[in-house]
């Protein structure tokens, strides 16, 4: 019979909002029970749209495969029955704003005084620590204050401000960082026994994804670094990346210049460093009058990489995502829809989304049932 890896793990996850119920769904992926601990009146993403029949995709989305657990944290039972949930379990996470568990007595500290092998991992805009760890962050804020927002800035050309946010990149990276702190921290239990607490910020993910950029920060370039940009086609865009002088020839052979390979210009990886808008602008000489399926088409098949302009619906139809089982079918109160499966894949199969969406507060009596009586009972 298929075991999950993370089978038999349990998870308090006490995260709302993107970050964190996406980390816990990745352990959830993973075959960890995780119990969503949620306010009486649920996670803030339970009333946001995309909405069928009062129920989100977007909540779904992010918490399929859970167990939604309604508790009061306000309130000395609320606290109790999480406390004893978290005393039968391996891993806490939390996303609140530094010092609001710590007050309710549910920080790192209180639980692993009982429970020195916990694992906890709290994620915020700024870390646990340092002068700004206090502040209110969301992802916006965090693209805007990494230098991530600047940088595309400056990337563009023609724009007289940053560009609007719309996709949160940051809470989705701390969210995978998370995760991934989180299998270190289990495999450094089994090995050695001891529980660990995991601070990871949104700030620090960001940094982490600027890695040519810090660089640049430190030790600046004379000249511009060489950019890919949109091509017309006939009827939309494209993306077309000669990365290496292999990719460059075959391109010059396939667009029907060879003399390209020959020309000082480009003839080698520091003069079209030095021309690459000539270089761009004279690909687009040939893209422009075709289908962008057309230049995708022939450039591909010679070997340059290249890509028509997707938009997510039509993405999501591509038949690589449904040779592989990229996405997986969940339900909630409201039918079925489709959300991917993690970009991971193991060969036999044992990892993949939960196919069942948590109403508020389902599982709170057979949960408390089950784990917190036990756990009271061996109290007394």
């Amino acid at each position: 019979m298929m075991m999950k890896p993370l089978a038999g793990m349990r998870v308090v996850d006490f995260t709302s909002m993107i970050a964190g119920p996406y980390c816990t769904r990745l352990l959830a992926d993973c075959g960890a029970e995780v119990l969503k601990i949620e306010e009486p009146h649920g996670d803030h993403i339970r009333t946001r749209p995309p909405l069928r029949q009062g129920h989100s995709t977007y909540f779904g989305h992010l918490n399929a495969g859970k167990k939604s657990v309604a508790l009061d944290l306000k309130s000395a039972v609320g606290r109790e029955a999480a406390q004893d949930l978290v005393a039968a379990s391996d891993v806490v996470v939390e996303n609140f704003r530094p010092g609001v568990m710590k007050r309710l007595g549910l920080d790192y500290a209180a639980l692993a005084a009982a429970k020195p092998n916990l694992v906890y991992c709290s994620i915020s805009g700024f870390g646990q620590t340092g002068p700004r760890a206090e502040q209110p962050a969301y992802a916006p804020v965090i693209h805007a204050a990494s230098g991530f927002d600047h940088t595309q800035f400056t990337y563009q050309d023609g724009q007289d401000k940053p560009a609007k946010t719309g996709i949160f990149v940051a809470d989705v990276l701390a969210a995978v960082y998370a995760f991934g702190a989180i299998q270190t921290a289990l495999i450094a239990r089994l090995r050695h026994g001891n529980g660990q607490f995991i601070d990871v910020a949104l700030m620090d993910s960001m940094i982490n994804l600027l890695v040519f950029e810090c660089q640049e920060a430190q030790f600046p370039s004379k000249e511009r670094r060489p950019l890919y940009v949109p091509m017309r086609a006939r009827d939309g865009f494209v993306i077309v990346a000669p990365v290496n002088q292999r990719n460059f020839e075959q391109l010059a052979d396939a667009v029907g210049h060879p003399e390209w390979k020959a020309d000082p210009r480009f003839a080698t990886v520091a003069a079209r460093t030095t021309h690459w808008d000539a270089l761009m602008a004279a690909i687009e000489t040939w893209t422009s009058p075709r289908p962008a399926r057309q230049c995708e088409d022939l450039l591909m098949a010679a070997g340059v990489p290249c890509s028509r302009y997707l938009s997510v619906a039509e993405a999501m139809a591509d038949p690589q995502l449904a040779a592989r089982g990229s996405l997986a079918t969940v339900n909630d109160g409201a039918g079925a829809f489709l959300v991917p499966n993690p970009p991971f894949q193991f060969a036999d199969g044992s990892v993949g989304v939960g196919s069942d969406v948590p109403a508020l507060g389902a599982d709170t009596e057979a949960t408390l049932k089950k784990i917190a009586k036990k756990v009271r009972g061996r109290k007394k």
